[in-house]
């Protein structure tokens, strides 16, 4: 049988392991069966992992703009630190423009640093038009890519193919936080005030929750844990002046935070606890790890990896059906955050911790 509900508070253990009080919104631990690839075990209840300080979700502003052209424009934010791991985007928009539909080269990184618009015209959309403009922007920038990440499976061959001779690893991943973040700002308050633009041409291509319909297949023997548990954290712990950063997130990535959600809102997560935390989680980290997903109908939990593959976790029974629902509705009211972490025990630091977006 599984475990009753465990909520409990846990009090401070150190400032490196836990700088406040947290009441974690902890839910029944889920057991896995062998067949799902874990073994079921005893019930155990889950406190915060540790942290330190935290990331910066500063938007970027009109007079951050350091260098336009009439087809481009670069926009800089100072107050992150830029990353050389990048995102991209190549892909026509909702706009019209002298009867031909309007296409844009978008790239950022995944601090969201900088922000760079390189429009094409609609017959120069090809890789090698396309691998020139990233080219030419490396060469002008500081500091250099070695991972380059495009989500959009309709440009893969086009995208894959302009990557493929620069000095650069391409990924398509869903793991493009940043540029989800701008490209829903843009269809938001930039492509409704352009000239030309059309409503009727916003496609689910265009719109930057990411939504593919797989069917999950069976969790691979690498991800195989003890035991695993919904947990909850403050908003605040992401924000500055909070407890997460990437000095202390093991082998995980933090992604950027959507502008205007509540401080004091709780931030869904799940926990995995396992004896093999390390390997778990350099495994989940190369996995492409965009979100986590409970289908409250199917009544299963799936992890969301790559461009399009899914991973069945969990069958729910109805305790857990509830707490996956809490999940849930904790997700849409932080516009798709949630987090994971991998660690060996509830008084063990993370091996691996994920903030996630994913709608």
């Amino acid at each position: 049988e599984n475990p009753a509900l465990v909520c409990r508070s846990f009090q401070t253990a150190s400032r490196m392991r836990i700088l406040r009080e947290l009441m974690l919104l902890c839910s029944s631990v889920l057991l896995l069966t062998p067949v799902l690839g874990f073994a079921p075990s005893s019930s155990c209840s889950k406190r915060s992992p540790v942290f330190g300080t935290s990331c910066s979700r500063t938007r970027l502003r009109l007079s951050d703009v350091v260098s336009t052209t009439t087809d481009s424009v670069l926009v800089k934010n100072p107050e992150n630190e830029p990353s050389d791991e990048w995102e991209m985007d190549c892909y026509s928009r909702p706009v019209m423009v002298d009867g031909k539909k309007l296409w844009e080269v978008l790239i950022t990184d995944s601090n969201n640093s900088f922000r760079y618009t390189k429009t094409l015209p609609s017959n120069q959309v090809n890789s090698r038009v396309v691998r020139g403009v990233i080219e030419d922007f490396i060469d002008e920038s500081d500091v250099k890519p070695s991972v380059i990440r495009f989500f959009r499976k309709a440009m893969f061959n086009m995208i894959n193919i302009a990557l493929s001779d620069l000095d650069v690893t391409g990924r398509a991943s869903r793991c493009t936080f940043s540029l989800a973040s701008w490209l829903e700002e843009r269809h938001r308050d930039v492509y409704p005030k352009m000239d030309g633009y059309r409503e009727s041409m916003v496609t689910i291509g265009d719109n930057p929750s990411f939504l593919f319909d797989n069917t999950p297949v069976r969790m691979p023997d690498a991800l195989r844990g003890e035991k695993y548990a919904f947990v909850g954290l403050p908003l605040a712990e992401f924000l500055p002046g909070g407890g997460v950063s990437s000095d202390n997130i093991g082998l995980g990535r933090l992604c950027t935070i959507p502008e205007g959600l509540p401080a004091d809102a709780f931030v869904q997560g799940l926990v995995i606890l396992t004896s093999r935390a390390k390997a778990l989680a350099t495994w989940v980290g190369g996995t492409e790890l965009a979100g986590m997903t409970a289908d409250l109908r199917k009544r299963t939990l799936v992890m969301e990896v790559g461009l399009d593959k899914q991973y069945l976790m969990a069958k729910l029974n109805d305790v857990q059906r509830q707490e996956a629902a809490v999940f849930e509705e904790g997700k849409e009211a932080l516009g798709g955050l949630h987090f994971i972490s991998v660690q060996k025990d509830e008084d063990d630091d993370p091996a691996g911790f994920w903030l996630l977006r994913r709608r």
